[in-house]
């Protein structure tokens, strides 16, 4: 894990949107430039999959690769929140 002066700092539009997150104890500013600084893969981006992908990147998640090797049938689409 980088130690806190090798990670990205908040842009004011970043400390804005994710204010409420940085006053979790415990968490703070540290644990938002943390999760700037991360990276993340999901695959499966399915149901679930895709619900995570949409956390993780509503979260501020710095970087997130999806994957999906499956075909998506009509069946499939009420749950599906990334692809149509």
């Amino acid at each position: 894990m980088p130690d806190k002066e090798s990670l990205p700092e908040l842009t004011a539009h970043e400390q804005e949107v994710y204010s409420w997150q940085t006053t979790i104890e415990g968490f703070g500013e540290t644990g938002q430039r943390r999760l700037k600084a991360a990276s993340v893969m999901v695959s499966r981006i399915g149901g679930l999959g895709g619900l995570v992908a949409y956390e993780l990147a509503a979260a501020g998640i710095g970087k997130l690769v999806l994957a999906h090797g499956g075909n998506l049938r009509p069946s499939d689409l009420h749950r599906q929140i990334l692809m149509s």
